[in-house]
């Protein structure tokens, strides 16, 4: 028996009243594979067990704040904190039209080497980046300037890594790059694949340390006082006056939702509020969407059909 049926049958939840009509709630998708993932397999979840229309939209971190306060957009399946504290304090603290859940993915982020360019070349402290000696490995384009992907552009991580490149001064020896991550992620691969050196920012869960063998650069242990990040909208001076000189904080990962579901379809918040998504299957999303190919949409499916008693849990806060 499905778990659709099953939850049917037993009555575990009540049905949404009313009917369903086109686009009852709009889940957003940021541009990395876990976070499209969780979209998908909510979608899957919300239509088959509340009888609603769910649709799937891409977008900015800011684009989907500023649509769940709207009321145009209902979700988002991965916010980092604190990366994402602005948006957070904005919509959840202090206008009250976002509500996070408290079941977070502890996260940890920064800069990293493959093991190989670790071992080879001696690249193990954020300390290293300021050494001309030592990363002119990284000069892939042989303009005299080794490069460092620093993270995707509209990514709140890569402000910061912004900041802490000037606050450790290899904003001084080294080109910051910003590029798409899947772009970046091929860069590793071929570079993993064919023992070559290769440098970026980050961040696990994720494929990337399923797939390869990769180590963070060493750096003093996060301080707070150390840490005053500005923000490019509130000041345009924001990079001067921001300072990141240690480690990241660990982050988590919370999902975010518009408060009017709690509302609209009260039985769904409660889903939402229950959840809690296992680390892993984060990086195995995202190296089955990412390595593998595998469709999305086939991914959330098949995850759904194995992981009833997750899923149950959600729906029944059990």
């Amino acid at each position: 028996m499905t778990l659709k049926k099953t939850l049917l049958v037993a009555a575990a939840l009540p049905m949404v009243a009313g009917g369903a009509h086109a686009q009852d709630l709009v889940l957003g998708v940021p541009n990395w594979p876990a976070a499209n993932a969780t979209s998908n397999i909510l979608k899957i979840v919300i239509e088959e067990n509340f009888g609603l229309e769910v649709e799937l939209q891409n977008g900015t971190n800011p684009i989907i704040f500023e649509a769940m306060d709207a009321g145009s957009m209902h979700l988002h399946p991965e916010v980092w904190l604190p990366n994402q504290a602005n948006l957070h304090n904005t919509y959840v603290q202090e206008a009250g039209t976002v509500v996070a859940n408290q079941n977070p993915v502890q996260a940890v982020q920064g800069m990293c080497v493959t093991q190989h360019t670790a071992d080879t070349y001696g690249i193990t402290s954020i300390d290293d980046l300021t050494d001309p000696d030592k990363i002119g490995i990284f000069d892939r384009d042989g303009d005299g300037t080794p490069e460092v992907w620093i993270g995707a552009p509209g990514w709140a991580s890569t402000v910061i890594e912004q900041v802490r490149a000037k606050s450790y001064g290899y904003d001084q020896t080294m080109d910051l790059r910003q590029y798409d991550g899947t772009v970046a992620w091929g860069e590793l691969g071929t570079a993993a694949n064919n023992d070559e050196p290769w440098i970026g920012f980050c961040y696990e869960p994720h494929f990337i340390f399923v797939a390869y063998d990769l180590v963070y650069l060493d750096e003093p242990e996060h301080d707070p006082d150390t840490w005053n990040i500005v923000q490019p909208t509130d000041d345009p001076n924001w990079l001067e006056l921001s300072e990141a000189s240690t480690a990241w904080n660990g982050a988590k990962l919370h999902l975010h939702y518009a408060a009017n579901i709690r509302e609209n379809y009260p039985e769904v918040a409660a889903m939402l509020d229950n959840y809690s998504m296992p680390p892993e299957v984060l990086s195995e999303a995202g190296f089955e969407l990412s390595v593998n190919d595998v469709p999305v949409e086939q991914f959330a499916a098949d995850w759904v059909a194995a992981n009833e008693d997750i899923v149950l849990g959600w729906l029944t806060g059990e």
